[in-house]
């Protein structure tokens, strides 16, 4: 179980989201400048009611507001994609 995902995951559920995935890529930046203090690199994927009517821009900071502190402690890159449920298609699942 990886920590961090974990609680980026927990984090996100103030979304409500439909569906969140999240891939912790931080083994690919082993000795990247920016990775030496320890915190991670992550791509995520959330599909979520609330990204209805959202710029991309207002959608990202909703995630970066979820995630608060996780942003300065354990993150230090973050891919983030955002859809609504109509936007992911009828086969999105948890």
């Amino acid at each position: 179980m990886n920590v961090r995902v974990e609680q980026i995951r927990e984090r996100l559920q103030s979304l409500h989201p439909v569906c969140v995935e999240i891939e912790d890529d931080s083994h690919l930046h082993e000795g990247h400048p920016g990775a030496r203090d320890g915190r991670g690199h992550f791509r995520v994927r959330i599909v979520a009611d609330c990204f209805a009517d959202e710029s991309k821009l207002s959608r990202h900071r909703m995630v970066y507001q979820a995630l608060g502190s996780l942003m300065q402690s354990e993150i230090h890159a973050l891919s983030i994609s955002t859809l609504t449920p109509a936007e992911a298609g009828p086969d999105e699942d948890n």
